[in-house]
């Protein structure tokens, strides 16, 4: 598994062995990128984190700073692998513990300037994500500009709307599905 684009772009990422993690296939991160552009100037959020691909992939092409979460232990020793063998460790927190722990910890420590612009969702395909989504707009966690990418598959679509979140574009890549939200919070 390989960076597709920035600084670090054709660097290979470790990943755990066995199929506890499912990484973000390369030509999805390639067309998530392409569709998002140059990255914000805030930091990006990749909940269900895994081996860091989206996340690194952000840094690579510039995004300041990066929020990882991710409790699975395997996937936790790959993500800070990733981060030390980029050099990314001074640009990056790792949060290990479930999505809505994470979320609700970070409501209570993030500043108005320090909201996310960009979040990654890359769950289990069959865990629920408008509780997640939700928990985004109820705590304030994103920018008024900001988007979000979940990854899922044809059977467990989002809903097109949760709290401040709008689904603005549906993608679909073989098996794979991406719907992006914008964010209307303040």
């Amino acid at each position: 598994m390989r960076l597709t684009g920035g600084l670090d772009r054709g660097r290979r990422l470790k990943a755990p062995k066995g199929l506890g993690t499912r990484p973000t296939a390369a030509k999805v991160r390639e067309a998530i990128f392409n569709i998002l552009g140059p990255p914000p100037e805030g930091a990006v959020l990749d909940l269900f984190a895994g081996t860091g691909a989206l996340g690194i992939e952000a840094l690579s092409r510039g995004a300041p700073k990066g929020v990882f979460v991710e409790r699975d232990r395997g996937a936790l020793l790959s993500l800070r692998q990733n981060l030390r063998t980029f050099g990314f460790e001074d640009r990056a927190t790792v949060i290990s513990t479930d999505a809505v722990t994470a979320l609700r910890r970070l409501a209570t420590s993030l500043t108005r300037e320090e909201r996310f612009g960009w979040v990654f969702m890359d769950p289990p395909y069959a865990l629920p994500t408008e509780g997640i989504l939700g928990e985004l707009c109820d705590k304030s966690l994103v920018q008024p500009w900001a988007v979000i990418v979940v990854e899922h598959d044809r059977k467990h679509r989002p809903p097109s709307s949760v709290g401040c979140l709008i689904r603005t574009d549906h993608r679909t890549y073989g098996d794979t599905e991406l719907s992006f939200f914008r964010a209307g919070c303040s």
